[in-house]
Parts: structure tokens; sequence; C-alpha cells
């Protein structure tokens, strides 16, 4: 039997969600082990006049506890 627990992170970039999302996972992998999955619960945006400056994911990471 696994137990798994989940924890939320916050990762921003300059590019994408999708950049957003690549950074926090790599980060989180650092810190974390057994990385299984995650869910973004939240995007969002910052603008500067008529410019998207920088993308926020908020990630939801599952990860497995060792015994």
């Amino acid at each position: 039997m696994a137990i798994a627990r989940v924890t939320e992170i916050s990762s921003t970039s300059p590019k994408s969600f999708e950049d957003a999302i690549q950074q926090g996972i790599a980060r989180a992998t650092k810190t974390l082990r057994n990385v299984k999955g995650a869910w973004i619960k939240e995007q969002r945006v910052d603008v500067d006049g008529d410019r998207i400056v920088q993308y926020q994911v908020n990630l939801m990471v599952t990860f497995v506890l060792e015994d």
C-alpha cells in the first residue's frame, strides 16, 4: 500500500503557462522524492499596459511517501 501527499506550489514564467509548469515541476523534483503527478489548480497573468508580462500557475504536486 502506498501513501501519497499533495503539496501546493506556485511557479512563474515570463514566457508561457507551459514554461511555468515545467519550471515548477523541475524545482519540485529537486526537493521532493517520488513525484508522481500534478494538477494545475489556478492560472493567472500579470499585465502591463496591453502586454502579458508574467504567467503564474499554482500546482498541486503529488508524491509518494517512503517507508
